[in-house]
């Protein structure tokens, strides 16, 4: 046989997710002078992108823009994306070791973490990550219902999956309207009755996760108004004491923009959003749903390592609300038959070279993204952890382990002799098309399709 990285034996490479830390291993693969490789891209869903698609707000159409990168990598002659074929379902992790040399796992997180609270599955319960996939639109949540009838509603977490959630209900039909928001959603918003919004985060201002785009932003809102209680913006001495020790300008930044939310009124504006610091959930309490949320004041602790956490005390408050959104974390999900590690919620790996859980490096296997690392960093910290990862692959090319492989039948045959009603990129395409163009017609960027059949009918599979 050829020397494996030629013409005649290209490295051939199977991708499992189409998210950012995925395509930038592809794009980094690609990019290789010395190596020539084939890479196959597969997705669960019909379209690609993960949560550039369906987990970036959709008043935030810049940070989208980063798919024009993807979709030059996608033209590449060597790269191919078979959309709507599931690992678990319609394919083995067995028969993908059977036809590549090397598999990369970049399916992300798609869970969320649990508060561990009483009351925490009462009606009116979310998890923060729930109602984004809604209202971006993502098949498997399009029938979820959320009561906006309520007036008040927490939001756990402070980071700016919190702050998105927090702004979308916040914000004016009218401000909804130049999105591509799903309709299912902008219908339901329509109708809302969300007056009050409490942003809880259980450390002060100054640990706050969220950016300072993400906070200016906040203030704005046409209809919303934003507050922060006097009481609670102030810095404690741990605080005080640990900025002045590390200086860090984003922080210094986020302070400097919550100034002007200090004991804000509302200004004659329709809603109202309260940001509390120093304070947990210990309860959610209600009889057919949620009615009450109990709070405990936190005080500021610093560890032996430094790191500084939230310690509970005695003090309590109950505000009642009628809906609650976790968003303290997303969490990865076990894939059929791929090690995982249920507590970190990641498939365990070395650097990106997948291991047993008890540390043995498996042979042609690879993680990237957060279901390597967990759920941290921008959409741009994936692009150095892929390219670890990529470089640990590449490594185990030129020292020779690599597994041998039989593909005799190209991917499109072997997908089609299953059955399979899988979406290229060109099929993609069609329906990226489809949407744009009834999204110009109504002066939005785009009307999504939120059903896999309508978007399998547009795409002629």
């Amino acid at each position: 046989m050829s020397i494996l990285g030629t013409a005649e034996n290209p490295l051939r490479v199977a991708v499992i997710g189409s998210g950012p830390s995925g395509f930038y291993a592809a794009d980094h693969l690609l990019k290789q002078k010395d190596v020539i490789v084939k890479i196959d891209m597969y997705d669960r869903l019909p379209t690609p992108y993960g949560l550039v698609r369906g987990g970036v707000a959709p008043d935030h159409q810049k940070i989208k823009s980063v798919t024009k990168v993807y979709e030059k990598t996608a033209a590449h002659p060597m790269f191919s994306f078979y959309g709507n074929v599931e690992l678990g379902r319609d394919i083995t992790r067995q028969e993908l070791k059977a036809r590549y040399h090397a598999l990369i796992y970049a399916v992300g997180a798609q869970s969320d973490r649990r508060m561990g609270i009483p009351g925490e599955d009462l009606n009116g319960s979310h998890p923060a990550t729930d109602f984004v996939a809604w209202y971006n639109g993502h098949p498997d949540y399009r029938d979820l219902s959320f009561d906006l009838s309520q007036e008040r509603v927490a939001i756990i977490g402070n980071g700016n999956v919190a702050v998105d959630v927090a702004r979308i209900l916040a914000s004016s039909i009218e401000e909804l309207n130049k999105t591509d928001i799903a309709d299912h959603a902008l219908t339901a918003l329509q109708k809302s009755n969300v007056k009050e919004i409490y942003m809880i985060g259980r450390r002060g201002p100054a640990q706050a996760a969220f950016t300072n785009a993400e906070i200016k932003e906040l203030g704005e809102l046409e209809e919303c108004a934003i507050t922060i209680p006097g009481t609670e913006s102030a810095l404690d001495e741990v605080s005080k004491k640990n900025l002045e020790a590390h200086p860090d300008s984003g922080v210094s930044k986020n302070l400097e923009i919550m100034k002007d939310y200090l004991d804000k009124t509302t200004d004659g504006k329709r809603k109202k959003m309260v940001l509390r610091f120093l304070w947990s959930p210990v309860e959610l309490k209600g009889r057919d749903g949620v009615a009450d949320i109990v709070l405990q004041k936190n005080i500021l602790v610093q560890d032996a390592d430094g790191n500084i956490k939230a310690k509970g005390t005695e003090v309590q408050e109950t505000i009642p609300v009628g809906l609650v959104f976790r968003s303290i974390g997303y969490k990865g999900v076990a894939l059929k038959d791929v090690p995982f590690d249920e507590k970190k919620g990641i498939i365990p790996n070395a650097h990106g070279r997948v291991t047993e859980l008890n540390g043995t490096v498996i042979v042609g296997e690879y993680t990237a993204g957060w279901i390597k690392r967990g759920p941290s960093g921008v959409i741009g910290t994936n692009k150095p952890d892929a390219l670890e990862s990529v470089n640990m692959l590449l490594e185990d090319v030129k020292s020779g382990h690599i597994h041998p492989i039989d593909q005799t039948v190209s991917t499109a045959e072997w997908l089609q002799s299953k059955e399979i009603r899988f979406v290229t990129f060109a099929d993609w395409l069609k329906i990226d098309k489809a949407e744009t163009e009834k999204g110009i017609a109504s002066g939005r960027p785009r009307i999504k399709f939120t059903r896999i059949e309508d978007m399998l009918h547009i795409a002629g599979v």
